[in-house]
């Protein structure tokens, strides 16, 4: 694949079905929670997916699957809306993908990520306790928790030492599930999910600001990409399959906590060298380092194992890292020649 020219469309492999169950999904309209609407749906479940009332709302993610999924209003920084919700639609499985999830947002908002990253979780445990304790829940947890790193690779029992409110909030979380499990005997787990990225990654994150950037370059309407470290690596997966995992900790008999990842590092000069290769260009013509776009406080090196995902589970990751990002911009170049008409 070359330049602005028609890329091949992807396809999706049919999910098997099962039993039929209810399943409620916090932040269904972004890349995770379409993703792992489309799994639900899939395997028979009635999907309720949760959308706070705003001004502002943006279906394009769920818009080919819209019509199968119950959306109602609801909100993280509201316990009682999300009681209602609970009582309500009745499911048996609650995932809850909603945060603030940008951690360079979470520097110059570091109280709203607090009261919905971290305090967020507080609420709709508690609202499963008072419902139906015997709803099985899972959390988004992130590899930005271990932060810091104190081993490497990072495993569950790798301490925490976040490097940006997004991953102190994210701890917040992920000790309150630990807490609620414990003390209530709730099946709730956090899956320790490492980045995993996909066409429907927002563009504020690097691996969708990179693909989208190469297709505006690709197609002449830009000439630079402004980045900044470009030493950062990260442990990157595809959304798709790390979907999978967090609807394959629910189907066990306990909860537990679980790494998610590939066990792969690739740094953000990797990243780049692969995307504009797929387009046919050379990074280093168009690639600029921006003091702007570095962290504070940098995160250096995450990779997980994922072993106890592996075993327990039966996960395995599905797609590598070159397809990956070839998959990215293959998609971001379509979507830059339907704006171009």
């Amino acid at each position: 694949m070359r330049g602005c020219t028609r890329a091949r469309s992807a396809t999706v492999a049919p999910v098997s079905a099962t039993a039929a169950k209810r399943a409620l999904i916090t932040g269904v309209t972004g890349q995770d929670g379409s993703y792992l609407a489309e799994l639900l749906l899939g395997h028979g479940y009635t999907v309720i997916g949760v959308v706070r009332r705003s001004s502002t709302l943006n279906f394009e993610r769920i818009a080919h699957i819209q019509d199968r999924i119950t959306l109602v209003p609801a909100d993280l920084l509201d316990e009682v809306s999300l009681i209602e919700v609970l009582r309500d639609h009745q499911p048996t499985e609650v995932y809850n993908l909603a945060a603030q999830s940008f951690v360079q947002t979470s520097w110059s908002q570091p109280v709203l990520t607090g009261e919905t990253t971290a305090l967020g979780v507080t609420r709709i445990l508690d609202a499963i306790r008072i419902v139906d304790p015997e709803i099985r829940f899972y959390q988004a947890s992130s590899s930005e928790m271990f932060g810091k790193v104190h081993e490497v690779p990072q495993k569950e029992t790798t301490p925490f030492y976040p490097r940006s409110p997004y991953g102190v909030a994210k701890v917040y979380g992920h000790w309150i599930t630990v807490n609620y499990r414990e003390s209530y005997d709730l099946h709730a787990t956090s899956g320790m999910l490492f980045n995993h990225e996909s066409p429907r990654r927002g563009l504020e994150f690097v691996t969708r600001k990179v693909s989208h950037g190469v297709a505006r370059i690709a197609c002449g309407l830009d000439d630079k990409l402004a980045l900044g470290n470009l030493d950062s690596q990260r442990d990157w997966g595809y959304a798709a399959d790390y979907v999978r995992a967090m609807w394959l900790m629910l189907q066990q008999d306990e909860p537990a906590d679980y790494v998610v990842a590939t066990g792969e590092t690739h740094s953000v000069r990797e990243l780049c060298e692969l995307a504009f290769a797929a387009a046919g260009l050379d990074w280093e013509q168009h690639v600029v380092v921006d003091e702007r776009f570095l962290r504070p406080a940098e995160v250096d090196l995450l990779v997980g194992d994922a072993t106890k995902a592996h075993e327990t589970l039966g996960w395995r990751r599905e797609v590598d890292f070159p397809h990956l990002v070839e998959t990215m911009v293959e998609a971001d170049l379509d979507l830059v020649r339907a704006q171009l008409g």
